[in-house]
């Protein structure tokens, strides 16, 4: 790989040859050599590093994600975010890997190119033109520095205002017409879980990265058709195009079900095994979750499927001009993914499509982390539904309806996304002292730090600010909130969460067995990632890339990734610890009894330690832990 390692202290960089196999091998190895384990995560002197897969600029579609590595300010240990097609511009720079260190005394941004490097002092531009946000700051560099867009082809990633007020700041790439001077429909994506904008920003003054240039492929054998042909026949029986058609048809259009991408599949699919109003549909009875479903199928999923794929077919992809998949679906100019909307959607109590595209909207401008954001709105409703706060102390204007027994979709799904739209303004300008305690530090100490100031509001109403949200807690302080599955994998004693890196799936099992089928999907994840490959496109890759890996580059996948990664945490005192929350605990139990467990019945609080216990042992030994 070359790697561009740039001091920020110093304003000095130099490139050097690594032998790795990705950027998370890469980012593993660079923060142990630094031993950042030790270090808070928005220390300058923690790395940020943010790279390709060896497999760009071929003609196998999908292998052109930009990943980052670094330690995240959300679970105090390594982290792994990535963003869609950005690699594509990207690797015309020729640098397959930037490191960061160090500050820089203003905000900069990062241009390379095939004709060197350049750090500009740049202000950054929130309001620009008819853009707010990280969009306004994407077109102000494009107009500002077309030229340098046209000439390299370029591309843009750069933070939002959430960046540089809260833990939740993402990373936003906005691919661009440089010749046009406009965005490309669809063409957005998001690095978001963990905070990664956030370290950036507030680690090393660094608010966004312009790359692109000339050059193409790093490796011969990713052009050649005969070589990538042959790998799938000689797996699948079947060429490459056909296998890919076959095995990525959800995300384009599954005519089973007359819809595709996440959004589409994911409602009829899940049905009312979808959480709804921050997981308290866990407790409900199926009827009533039928019910509810049966709303939401009405007003949240059949507007953007008539609209998408009976109406306008506006399909697109990330930027990967090869990739046929166009998983993009786009709603009157709006992308529309199942984990954004659902956040600000039925997870918050609101139940019209049409409510939460502003709110999305919203969210992306900020740069934030959609499945953050919605575990905290949905986190405080259901604190003012219990009495925990006054609306007015989370600097709300009215009460939500977040009891989903008197929820009324077509009028109170309205009010629900108004309050939305102030707990998500309040939480980046930290206009109230408790919007102010998450946003500084975090779901996990904020709720601990709200038990203390609350303590008599607490005693009375008996129950915890915790025990309302879900989330799964690494060492003293970190913490991930799950994606949005009612899985109990998702929120299981696994080292990386908030990513696929785990069985997902709605399902229960005893631990050994839940944990061994974990723990394979976390270390083929891994290899996803360090590969830089779109996880939609795994069915293919995954049977195949050992050989592409050694074919293609000499080198075998880093099978101990996931183990490296793990034993980083343990040195960070940030391994998996036992579940603090209710809720999080009844993610588990509850899906026990959807599935008619009968060894599991989760009567004490002593029943939720053993099976934890029970999967963790398992991960720690499958990785040869002690």
């Amino acid at each position: 790989m070359k790697v561009l390692r740039l001091d920020l202290n110093e304003n000095s960089w130099h490139i050097e040859d690594a032998t790795a196999q990705g950027p998370v091998t890469l980012g593993v190895r660079i923060h142990n050599e630094a031993r950042t384990w030790s270090l808070d995560p928005l220390d300058p002197s923690v790395p940020f590093v943010i790279g390709m897969g060896p497999f760009v600029g071929g003609k196998m579609p999908g292998f052109h994600r930009l990943i980052a590595v670094f330690k995240s300010p959300m679970t105090r240990t390594l982290h792994v975010a990535a963003l869609g097609g950005a690699a594509y511009k990207f690797m015309g720079a020729g640098i397959d890997a930037l490191v960061i260190t160090g500050k820089a005394k203003r905000p900069t941004v990062i241009f390379l190119s095939s004709d060197g490097i350049e750090l500009k002092s740049i202000d950054p531009v929130f309001e620009y033109g008819n853009y707010h946000g990280a969009y306004a700051f994407t077109k102000y560099l494009l107009d500002t520095y077309r030229d340098f867009f046209v000439k390299y082809n370029a591309r843009a990633v750069v933070v939002g205002p959430a960046a540089l007020s809260t833990y939740n700041g993402a990373l936003v790439s906005i691919d661009v017409n440089p010749i046009k001077g406009e965005f490309r429909p669809g063409a957005e994506d998001f690095a978001a879980r963990g905070g990664p904008g956030t370290a950036l920003a507030m680690g090393h003054n660094v608010i966004g990265i312009v790359a692109g240039g000339m050059y193409k492929a790093r490796y011969a054998k990713v052009n050649d058709m005969e070589f990538i042909n042959k790998l799938m026949i000689e797996s699948f029986k079947k060429p490459f195009r056909q296998v890919m058609d076959e095995k990525t048809i959800k995300y384009r259009f599954d005519p089973s079900m007359g819809t595709g991408g996440t959004f589409g599949v994911n409602y009829p699919h899940y049905r009312e095994l979808l959480p709804l109003f921050g997981y308290k549909s866990i407790y409900l009875p199926r009827e009533v979750r039928i019910q509810h479903v049966e709303a939401i199928l009405r007003l949240f999923w059949k507007p953007f499927n008539d609209e998408v794929f009976i109406k306008s077919k506006s399909w697109y992809n990330c930027g990967d001009f090869g990739c046929s998949v166009v998983c993009k679906k786009v709603w009157r100019g709006k992308k529309v993914d199942y984990e954004p909307f659902h956040a600000m959607g039925p997870f918050i109590g609101n139940y019209v499509f049409e409510e939460a595209v502003p709110l999305v909207d919203l969210i992306d401008q900020y740069g934030l982390d959609a499945i953050e954001m919605g575990h905290v709105v949905a986190w405080i409703f259901d604190a003012i539904e219990n009495g925990l706060l006054r609306p007015d102390e989370a600097g709300l204007s009215d009460k939500p309806v977040f009891d989903p027994m008197r929820f009324n979709p077509e009028v109170d799904s309205r009010r629900n996304a108004r309050l939305a739209s102030e707990v998500i303004k309040g939480f980046v300008e930290r206009s109230s002292e408790v919007l102010r305690l998450i946003a500084e530090n975090g779901v996990r100490v904020a709720a601990r730090k709200l038990d203390e100031v609350f303590h008599d509001r607490v005693l009375r109403v008996g129950k915890s600010f915790r025990d309302l949200v879900v989330y799964a807690a690494y060492g003293n302080d970190g913490y991930m909130t799950p994606n949005l599955y009612w899985a109990p994998g998702m929120v299981a004693p696994m080292y990386v969460l908030g990513r696929y890196w785990t069985n997902y799936t709605p399902t229960f099992m005893e631990p050994e067995d839940f944990a061994k089928s974990s723990l394979g999907r976390a270390i083929a994840e891994a290899l996803i990632d360090d590969a830089g490959l779109c996880r939609f496109h795994r069915g293919w890759a995954e049977p195949v890339l050992e050989k592409l890996y050694i074919e293609a580059t000499g080198m075998g996948p880093n099978k101990n990734l996931y183990k490296e990664i793990a034993e980083y945490s343990i040195k960070a005192g940030a391994e998996p610890m036992p579940w603090e929350s209710r809720r999080a605990r009844d993610v588990v139990s509850t899906m026990a009894r959807e599935i008619g467990s009968k060894d599991w019945g989760f009567e004490d609080y002593e029943d939720y330690i053993n099976w934890w216990r029970k999967f963790k042992v398992t991960v720690d030994k499958g990785l040869e832990i002690n």
